[in-house]
């Protein structure tokens, strides 16, 4: 178990100034990066509250395994009797879905003479966050008479204009990006295979087991996850070393926040590039959940490690990740609503939707199996029947009501779902939710940071808001789809022979940040530095391209016409809305299914694009040369 320490408000306020200082080019402190003692030492919770805490743990009978460098965890390990007797919550055996797990009946209870130094226990059940892909699948669209476009690492550079960089040398050389991942790749060969068959160099790649924590082995399904994450960071930095760093879940703990926490609390200098494709909706989370991770994110950014979140796969439905329908209203992962991390949004490409997929593919491939010609123009990647693209595509004026595609018996039979590119206001980082699941009770979001606040299209609703860039994402609702090596057929994966059209295929917004991880290993090459929180710069860049009243140059509807020196490409068309059903935040004037919705009443869309940043791509995609050049 972890116990999640809090610093006094003093120290939280002089951290909060340091690391904006550090982000301040003309500061003493600009790109000043702590080492995790440093980090301690200054910001840490004090030795002698420390000592009281771990004291009081070992007067109930825990072990105390690990005092982390950072002064803001303790790592202990007991029994769920000294749970109870301690914390004042009983551990039960449950079953779930036929699945069998161990949790908490009821919140855990800290001592009044711990509280001003204990935020809580990071968590005391075994429910693990889910993956961030979907497989590739048939769509009306596409399964009768389209061709499905297979996005290999050629497409990617092409069209997000990674060549200019690449011919110029900067390829990641000399930078490492971790992968952070619960299990390890089922197989290096098929990582070989993917840079092989698509062109790319030999890879440097290693796995790791950071702080000696356990080694989980290969976890299937998990392992198609790490697989990807490797395979298409590389594609978007070949010259870069990758690092699958893998720690086993523990009974109450995610393998990954151990293996990102143990990274950055060892001695000399953490990797300066971490990637992550899980989530959980934050009110599923829990609060001291959701705090563990602004506070290890927060940590690494003062240790300039720039961290990416996928931001999930189910439209603004976050407690709905997988479901066939939204019951529980609008929420965000916890994993990528904190102020310390870039979230990763997913987009599709509008090319099959105008009719235009012949203008920006090429009918054959190149030796690395490359078909496409130019930037193509994106719209949120959605594939559920409330899309209003996939609704008026399918001849219908509405995706809800009883004569809407949501309740047709196509749009019932194929696009029932919550898959989409995920954003959203954070609701839930902070209090606990009456209702499971659902933003409610006392309930708050994450404060909205500075460098977010005031920006084109941002919403004044004080809270941090995803997610803040985006990339391609989509698994084939439209006909593209990204292809990547995993040989575990146990695990959903194909034998990676013949063309690759025949491999595994996905998307998902776990490809979409590894990607991002990758232009970052670029930037930092290029500038010689490593950066922290990307955000500010991001922010920065793009509100100079977009003013404040957007860019029409940079508009990503403009397709191959957009302008050349776009570092952004604003996505104006479609939504990320989803299917939903119940009272939350769902509008259903009549029929079976709705659309989720910020209105019951009415229909308010949850969420749909607009100019300058908005809930379903951000600030938008990037054109990588142009971004890696811009960096100040």
């Amino acid at each position: 178990m972890q116990l999640l320490l809090k610093r006094p408000d003093d120290r939280e306020a002089a951290l909060q100034q340091f690391m904006q200082e550090q982000q301040t080019k003309g500061s003493a402190n600009y790109r000043k990066w702590l080492t995790a003692d440093e980090f301690g030492q200054q910001y840490g919770v004090s030795q002698a509250d420390i000592d009281v805490v771990t004291n009081w743990l070992k007067s109930h009978g825990f072990t105390v395994n690990n005092v982390y460098r950072s002064g803001t965890l303790v790592d202990f390990s007991g029994t769920a009797g000294q749970v109870r007797r301690a914390f004042n919550t009983e551990i039960h055996h449950l079953s779930v879905g036929n699945v069998d797990h161990i949790a908490n009946m009821s919140d855990p209870q800290i001592p009044s003479a711990l509280a001003p130094v204990v935020a809580g226990v990071v968590s005391l059940n075994d429910f693990r966050p889910h993956t961030n892909f979907k497989p590739h699948g048939n769509y009306t669209f596409t399964s009768s008479g389209s061709t499905y476009q297979a996005v290999v690492p050629a497409d990617l550079a092409k069209i997000y204009n990674f060549n200019p960089v690449f011919t110029s040398g900067i390829t990641g050389t000399g930078q490492t990006i971790v992968l952070i991942e619960d299990t390890n790749v089922y197989s290096t060969a098929d990582i070989t295979t993917f840079r092989s068959t698509f062109g790319l160099p030999a890879a440097t790649f290693t796995q790791v087991h950071p702080g000696s924590c356990s080694n989980p082995g290969v976890i299937t399904g998990n392992d198609g996850e790490a697989e990807l994450d490797v395979e298409w960071a590389g594609a978007a930095a070949p010259g870069a070393a990758l690092e699958l760093a893998s720690c086993a879940d523990t009974s109450t703990t995610f393998g990954g926040l151990i293996a990102i926490q143990n990274l950055i609390n060892a001695t000399g200098t953490p990797p300066a590039i971490m990637s992550v494709s899980y989530g959980e909706c934050e009110a599923e989370n829990g609060a001291t959940a959701n705090a563990a991770y602004v506070s290890t994110y927060q940590q690494a950014a003062a240790e300039g490690v720039s961290v990416f979140v996928s931001s999930g796969d189910e439209g603004a439905a976050s407690c709905d990740a997988n479901a066939t329908h939204a019951t529980h209203g609008i929420g965000v992962s916890g994993f990528a609503s904190t102020p310390y991390n870039v979230a990763v949004g997913g987009t599709d490409f509008g090319d099959t939707y105008a009719g235009t997929n012949s203008s920006y593919w090429s009918s054959t491939n190149s030796s690395t199996y490359g078909s496409a010609l130019s930037y193509v123009p994106e719209i949120p990647w959605n594939d559920s029947c409330a899309s209003v693209l996939i609704s008026s595509k399918s001849g219908y004026s509405t995706p809800y009501g009883t004569s809407g595609f949501c309740n047709s018996a196509t749009g019932k039979a194929d696009y029932l779902t919550t898959a989409s590119g995920s954003g959203g206001p954070s609701g839930c980082a902070s209090g606990t939710a009456s209702t499971s699941g659902v933003v409610s009770g006392t309930c708050h979001g994450t404060a909205k940071p500075s460098w977010q606040a005031g920006f084109l299209g941002n919403p004044v609703d004080g809270v941090r808001d995803i997610p803040d860039v985006s990339l391609f994402a989509a698994n084939g609702v439209w006909g593209h789809y990204y292809v990547y090596c995993y040989s575990h057929t146990a695990g959903g994966g194909a034998a990676c022979t013949g063309a690759p059209s025949g491999w595994a295929g996905a998307g998902g917004t776990s490809f979409a940040s590894p990607i991002m991880a990758g232009i970052q290993a670029l930037v930092n090459q290029k500038i010689g530095a490593s950066v922290g929180n990307p955000n500010p710069t991001l922010y920065s860049l793009a509100a100079t391209e977009y003013g404040s009243s957007g860019s029409t140059s940079c508009n990503s509807s403009n397709g191959s016409g957009v302008g050349s020196s776009c570092v952004f490409y604003d996505v104006t068309q479609g939504d990320m809305d989803v299917n939903c059903t119940g009272t939350h935040s769902c509008y259903r004037p009549s029929g079976t299914n709705g659309v989720l919705s910020t209105s019951t009443t009415s229909y308010a869309k949850a969420y749909g694009t607009s100019t300058g940043w908005d809930f379903s791509t951000g600030i938008g995609t990037v054109n990588a040369a142009n971004l890696v050049n811009a960096w100040p």
